[in-house]
């Protein structure tokens, strides 16, 4: 099935001067050449103009997306083309030459040339088409639902709110247009890349109420994971502090002096000696707080990107805090030997961190492991545009010259690990087991936690 090359916009109304048959609104198709009178309602997105499936995968229809700022200081005197040139450099100079031949620069509504002067004042509109990634074509799937809430079983790889580079694939959006519900308050948010159960309440005082209860540590969490290596049997409790290293990277460690309270139950379900199948009970709600906790016991789930990335953190992986001391340590460092058999992490041990804190708390230890992933993600990224260029004949968008990129596998949709039953006053809600957690179903009963 070839996707069909739907433009929508979002945007009140698109120009004829783009010489489209559309008169693209408020996102959606509309077959007319008219312009929409300010009055008019706005057409309800239609699922079927957004969403299309190809080779197992929900895609998104490429589609322009209206971005406007106020001209800064430092653009003020200066040409519209000097500006986007110099200050927006994700995109090529002759793209921002074209855009603005083509009008999709403008300054306060009006098209421009190259020479226009920005102004104190001036509104900066840029339209840019769009090109989402897709995700995994699983729906999200709302396994209850109350007067107050909806229970959902959110798949890997949708994020729960519009960001970044994803809108319409995004659990919001797609229970909006796919599903027609409306008023919808997520209550708790899960990685992209983490599947399973969601709470969305259906109106302002329902979220608040059950916010209210998380921070009260009244909802009890429960979730699955897949890790590397041969998890310890009995219960392991690691109550390590922990804290943003990087917040443009989503990066998180442990750290003892600044970190914030944090504590995580974790139970062995089975192993098969290379990995095993861990229930996992969060006390607080730290970001990444089981990931985080699981790295620093030596167990990281086993296909984490971010935190089981031996090209980034070397052979120990962050173990117990430690962080590889130069580039070469990377690649090079031998496993430490140990003294002692590995222990149940327990409250104060303090990790191989070292440095003397500026003031943002970064710990200086950090500044090369960051700049490491950093490095990793940008070759990661380029790696993906020279393989999509070459797989799809180095095939570029017609509308803005994108270069095309390659699907992500099924390991690059997924993390193992699943938010698997959340339990409040009075209720009980759970979602099926993953496939990759399927052997854990015959033991997940003496771990589960029973409701008083």
């Amino acid at each position: 099935m070839k996707a069909r090359h739907y433009i929508f916009v979002n945007i009140m109304v698109w120009k004829k001067k783009h010489k489209l048959s559309e008169s693209c609104v408020a996102g959606t198709i509309v077959n007319s050449n008219k312009r929409r009178k300010e009055d008019e309602p706005k057409p309800k997105l239609k699922a079927d103009d957004i969403y299309y499936e190809e080779n197992g995968l929900q895609r998104i229809h490429p589609y322009y997306h209206k971005y406007a700022t106020h001209a800064k200081g430092r653009w003020v005197g200066r040409t519209i083309y000097d500006v986007f040139a110099k200050e927006f450099r994700d995109r090529q100079p002759s793209y921002y030459e074209a855009a603005i031949r083509q009008g999709l620069i403008e300054l306060n509504g009006q098209k421009v040339d190259k020479t226009t002067v920005v102004r104190n004042g001036d509104l900066v509109t840029h339209y840019i088409h769009r090109h989402e990634p897709p995700v995994a074509r699983a729906p999200v799937r709302v396994v209850n639902e109350t007067s107050e809430l909806y229970i959902v079983d959110k798949p890997a790889s949708v994020p729960v709110h519009p960001s970044g580079r994803y809108n319409y694939n995004s659990v919001i959006r797609i229970l909006e247009i796919k599903q027609g519900r409306e008023d919808l308050f997520p209550i708790n948010r899960l990685d992209r890349l983490t599947s399973g159960l969601m709470l969305i309440a259906r109106n302002a005082e329902a979220a608040r109420r059950m916010e209210k209860h998380f921070v009260e540590h009244r909802i009890q969490k429960e979730y699955i994971c897949k890790v590397q290596g041969e998890f310890p049997l009995g219960k392991i409790v690691c109550d390590q502090a922990i804290r943003v290293v990087a917040h443009k990277l989503s990066l998180n460690c442990v750290d003892p002096k600044d970190g914030k309270p944090s504590l995580t139950e974790f139970e062995r379900l089975s192993s098969d000696g290379e990995t095993s199948i861990v229930y996992c009970r969060p006390k607080t709600g730290r970001t990444h707080q089981i990931r985080v906790h699981l790295q620093f016991l030596g167990h990281p789930i086993a296909n984490d990107p971010l935190y089981c990335n031996e090209a980034v953190w070397g052979k120990q992986m962050g173990r117990r805090g430690h962080l590889p001391t130069d580039e070469e340590e990377v690649v090079e460092e031998e496993e430490e030997e140990e003294e002692e058999e590995e222990k149940v992490v327990v409250a104060g041990r303090p990790s191989k961190m070292a440095g003397k804190r500026d003031s943002d708390k970064q710990n200086e230890a950090w500044v090369p492991l960051v700049r490491r992933m950093e490095e990793w993600k940008s070759k990661q990224e380029l790696v993906d545009q020279v393989n999509g260029a070459e797989e799809l004949e180095n095939r570029l968008c017609e509308k803005c010259a994108s270069p095309a990129y390659p699907d992500p596998t099924e390991e690059e949709l997924a993390i193992w690990l699943h938010a698997w039953r959340y339990s409040g006053p009075g209720w009980t809600y759970e979602t099926p087991l993953p496939a990759w957690a399927q052997e854990a179903e015959a033991h997940i009963d003496r771990v589960k936690y029973v409701p008083e």
